[in-house]
């Protein structure tokens, strides 16, 4: 398609990706059918193809955006579907990014709305807050009006093991992998981190915490909030920069994949800042998801050798009968998040992962679709989110599954609720003999 940017306009590295990305697209409208908003809604103005032409028009005229296209901007989810489906190759991720900066830049929100949006990120990007106010949040969920209450639903942290499990040690030869602790999930499920840690081990991985983050940036900068992002993206560079003088890092590992998607991508973010740039890229390109890092295993052994392993290290079971599940009495649904599978185009891992690892698997007919959590999406767009979470969890049911895994903490907890869900890395851990985890 045609474009008219100004030759000054060009001069930013962002505006010049996006104009590329527009010069791409061809309006196939193949994405249409892979956008969650657009098969929920209908509207050609919550499709990929329709937002492009919403986009092209906004950065094109330097000019705020009307209430109008806001509002469909700010209903995409970044899942990145049409990403996936595209014929042409179309980085859709690049506009919808440089839409959002120049929403924040030139458009005047509702102050009520202004607030809330602060408040959210606030709260969400750092962990002590969050756990301070998640102690309450759930009790007083019900009490609190619109989107606040519906923030506060998702304030349920799990309960931390009495005795925290042992890690295998690792050799002088283990390879050396810094974990970036997620801000939300350090706060709510520490121990998917933990059973991460004990995977890797038994592989002869180290894993060492930079403890001093306290968030990667990836939330500010799906609000458009560039200034924020490269804030706390500089100080994550510089951390990992300081652990590279003490010696080799084979791996960045985040375990949340939303944010290992964005921190992949973390080039694009300073292409804009020549003194950044270099470092963003090569900060980027150690960067790993926990499934690239976990080899898959050999065969599992018997059932009943497998269920010896897995009792081993559990507690003694209740008198009057054994425990009540185990590795193969489960039926998992893996729903793959759109972070992984579109965001870093990894498909396919977590399947074999858990297949080696004995579990029982049972195939999501959308698995392609997002569930609606979408980081603070589900909290700032709760009425779609929740109809996509309703949907996906129909789909989950048809399968008969008794478990729904996924990569990450965003969708997990987006999907509780009747179907209990599970970190990846925390089956795997359980498959291998570390405990069980909290259903």
């Amino acid at each position: 398609m045609r474009t008219a940017f100004s030759a000054e306009q060009l001069t930013d590295p962002h505006l010049a990706d996006a104009e590329r990305q527009l010069r791409t697209c061809i309006h196939c409208g193949f994405c249409t059918a892979t956008c969650p908003t657009y098969t929920l809604l209908g509207d050609e103005r919550d499709s990929p193809r329709g937002r492009i032409g919403l986009i092209q028009h906004m950065l094109e005229s330097k000019a705020p955006p009307t209430k109008e296209t806001v509002l469909h901007l700010d209903r995409c989810l970044s899942c990145l579907g049409c990403r996936s489906a595209c014929p042409s190759g179309v980085d859709y991720s690049a506009l919808i990014d440089a839409a959002r900066a120049h929403i924040e830049k030139t458009y005047q929100r509702p102050l009520i709305e202004r607030l809330f949006r602060s408040f959210v990120l606030f709260v969400l990007m750092r962990p002590g807050v969050f756990s301070v106010l998640s102690a309450a949040a759930h009790v007083a969920a019900p009490f609190l009006p619109g989107k606040l209450g519906t923030m506060a639903k998702k304030g349920r942290v799990r309960r931390r093991p009495a005795r925290p499990a042992p890690i295998a040690e690792t050799s002088a030869a283990a390879r050396r992998v810094l974990l970036v602790p997620g801000c939300v999930q350090r706060a709510l499920a520490p121990s998917i981190d933990a059973a991460a840690t004990r995977v890797l081990a038994r592989q002869d991985i180290k894993i060492e915490t930079l403890k001093t983050v306290e968030c990667c940036g990836s939330l500010a900068y799906h609000l458009g909030k560039i200034d924020i992002t490269k804030t706390y993206a500089r100080r994550l560079i510089e951390a990992f920069e300081d652990a590279s003088k003490v010696g080799e890092v084979d791996a960045v590992l985040i375990t949340a994949s939303g944010c290992g998607s964005f921190l992949k991508d973390m080039g694009r973010v300073f292409a804009d800042d020549p003194a950044w740039h270099a470092r963003a890229q090569a900060f980027a390109a150690k960067v790993k998801d926990f499934t690239e890092l976990v080899a898959v295993p050999p065969p599992p052994p018997s059932a009943f050798a497998l269920r010896a392993a897995v009792d081993k290290s559990a507690a003694p079971p209740p008198r009057g009968g054994e425990e009540k599940s185990g590795v193969r009495d489960l039926l998992v649904a893996y729903h793959p998040p759109c972070s992984l599978q579109h965001g870093q185009r990894i498909h396919g891992k977590g399947e074999k992962l858990l297949v080696a690892a004995g579990f029982r698997l049972a195939p999501i007919p959308d698995a392609h679709l997002c569930c609606g959590s979408a980081g603070s999406y589900s909290v700032l767009q709760p009425e779609i989110s929740d109809a996509l979470r309703a949907r996906k969890l129909d789909s989950i049911r048809t399968t008969g599954a008794t478990l729904i895994a996924s990569a990450n903490l965003g969708c997990l907890t987006h999907l509780s609720g009747d179907v209990p869900t599970v970190h990846i890395a925390e089956l795997l851990d359980w498959a291998q003999g570390g405990p069980k985890p909290q259903m």
